[in-house]
């Protein structure tokens, strides 16, 4: 198992209860000048994070100290837009592990789960509840069990069940890119293939 696995989270969660969501409210493209992975996350909602003169905006929920964790509440249409994997790199830069939404948009829902990102779909209406709660108890605190596929508060007053395509599971929980899912197969393709050659 990779050190790169997809492992349990315990975690409070930050509620963006805003929808559509596109990608370059996410990481707006003046910052896509790099083609690497790291400093994504300094610039996640930039636009939204700082003001125009560059200073702290202190309306916005990432600068609002008593919200954090590892956990993002979204609205519906999250990640629509272009199909930047940046996104996915500034979330998971920023330390976002699980998305949550009532919908993601296709192609930034993969590029999530590539970067060890997991998006969590569920009804709106749970997600309009869970908005509530953090917002007015800010202490809360979720477990997310991908084997399980199961999202609850720890309490367990709230537990959800999701999907998630079977073989980006195995990838999550492993740390497997498909590449390296291919790799671990390597010995049943060579014996396949040694039967094809017999």
């Amino acid at each position: 198992m990779s050190a790169l696995a997809f492992k349990n989270i315990t975690s409070t969660a930050v509620p963006l209860g805003i929808d559509n969501v596109d990608t370059d409210q996410i990481i707006p493209a003046r910052y896509l000048k790099a083609v690497t992975r790291g400093d994504f996350g300094k610039n996640l909602f930039a636009d939204w994070r700082y003001n125009s003169d560059g200073s702290i905006n202190k309306d916005f929920i990432l600068n609002n100290p008593i919200y954090e964790g590892q956990i993002l509440l979204t609205g519906k249409n999250f990640g629509c837009g272009s199909s930047r994997e940046h996104a996915a790199w500034a979330l998971s830069d920023y330390g976002f592990k699980v998305i949550l939404s009532s919908h993601f948009a296709d192609i930034f829902k993969n590029n999530a789960l590539n970067n060890g990102i997991l998006p969590i779909q569920i009804s709106e209406e749970i997600i309009a509840n869970l908005l509530k709660l953090v917002s007015s108890k800010p202490e809360t605190k979720f477990i997310v069990d991908l084997d399980k596929q199961i999202f609850s508060t720890v309490d367990k007053s709230i537990t959800e069940n999701f999907q998630i395509n079977a073989f980006k599971k195995e990838c999550m929980l492993k740390g497997y890119d498909s590449i390296d899912y291919l790799i671990n197969l390597r010995d049943k393709v060579e014996r396949y293939e040694g039967r094809k050659v017999g």
